[in-house]
């Protein structure tokens, strides 16, 4: 049998595979929803591995699954990591809606800037205020994208275009978002987007740049529309991840290396790379031609006002959960404020 059979099967059909005994201390394997040539995989988790496997000495020995090889969909990966089926996981939280309330805070309109300080300041918010959401994990890092802003077939000019557009949103925050802007929202992952699009299933997409080039989004559609200012209109957070006991079972020196390479430096080199990979995208789409719009400030103003409900809408349903979403609102906006954006 394929040692990738073998993982697959194991992993559909029993936990035993996470055990000590079975898998050697060195054998870490690493798995996400991405290509292994995307932004985070290729810029983030790879050279990461690499600090890790030579802090350890070689004693650590990773095994990176991109696109989902060992089985199952994006939205199971958090569960793929707690339970034991696969050691480390990269994931989008939003993929699991409900799961992270606290931590959907970030996702809220107009709320994030650049990659780097909205990662910074998510980490600093989750350990302060968010941490129990990641029970049962041993919690690599949290971080987020830069700038979330539309492409779409059709332009977007103003509020009024988005009218009746079907169009992609990454979690349940942002497709209610889209809902109240007037679009109408199709909840998928990311790596559906280019044949939802290439087979008219939506018009258009809610991602940032960064993502851009490794779905040839910039060849599926002419149109790029973002925001005067430095907020984005929204980010999807995101959390990298290692099962509890993987990481409990590793001798005190090798647990020392995992946690001198998580925290807060972690998630900034995280959105570091997802700076970087803004550039990248933007210039493939400039470079092709297309038509990239940024909305002016009074328009921009007039895409808050109408985004302002999904807010409150997210204040109600924390409060009916007994949490004082107003505080964590609060308490997220002083994080970003902190890093100076």
């Amino acid at each position: 049998m394929k040692r990738r059979e073998f993982l697959i099967g194991a992993a559909a059909g029993t936990a035993v595979l996470a055990s000590p005994a079975i898998v050697r201390a060195q054998d870490v394997r690493v798995h996400q929803m991405l290509p292994a040539q995307a932004t985070i995989p290729a810029k983030a988790i790879e050279p990461w591995v690499k600090r890790v496997e030579e802090a350890s000495g070689g004693r650590l020995k990773f095994e990176l699954y991109p696109a989902m090889q060992l089985g199952g969909a994006p939205g199971d990966l958090f569960d793929q990591a707690k339970d034991g089926v696969v050691d480390l996981i990269w994931t989008v939280l939003g993929y699991t809606p409900g799961r992270f309330p606290k931590s959907e805070v970030f996702e809220l309109p107009f709320m994030v800037t650049k990659a780097e300080p909205t990662s910074v300041a998510f980490q600093n918010y989750v350990e302060a205020n968010a941490l129990n959401e990641f029970d049962g994990v041993k919690l690599i890092c949290v971080h987020g994208h830069g700038p979330g802003l539309f492409h779409t077939k059709d332009p977007v000019t103003k509020l009024e275009d988005l009218k009746g557009m079907k169009i992609r949103g990454g979690s349940r925050i942002i497709s209610d978002m889209l809902a109240r802007l007037g679009a109408e929202p199709i909840g998928m992952p990311v790596p559906q987007v280019p044949e939802a699009l290439s087979t008219g299933v939506i018009n258009g997409t809610t991602i940032p740049w960064e993502v851009t080039p490794s779905l040839k989004v910039a060849e599926l559609v002419k149109n790029h529309t973002g925001f005067s200012g430095s907020h984005g209109l929204y980010t999807q957070t995101f959390a990298f991840t290692m099962n509890l006991d993987r990481y409990n079972g590793l001798p005190d020196d090798l647990k020392a290396v995992i946690d001198a390479n998580s925290g807060i430096e972690t998630a900034r080199e995280f959105g570091r790379v997802m700076d970087a990979g803004d550039a990248v995208g933007l210039k493939i789409a400039t470079d092709a031609g297309n038509n990239i719009i940024q909305l002016d400030e009074a328009e921009t103003a007039r895409w808050k006002e109408a985004a302002q409900p999904t807010i409150d809408q997210w204040f109600a349903d924390m409060q009916a959960a007994g949490t004082d979403g107003k505080a964590l609102y609060d308490a997220a906006k002083a994080t970003i404020e902190a890093e100076g954006v």
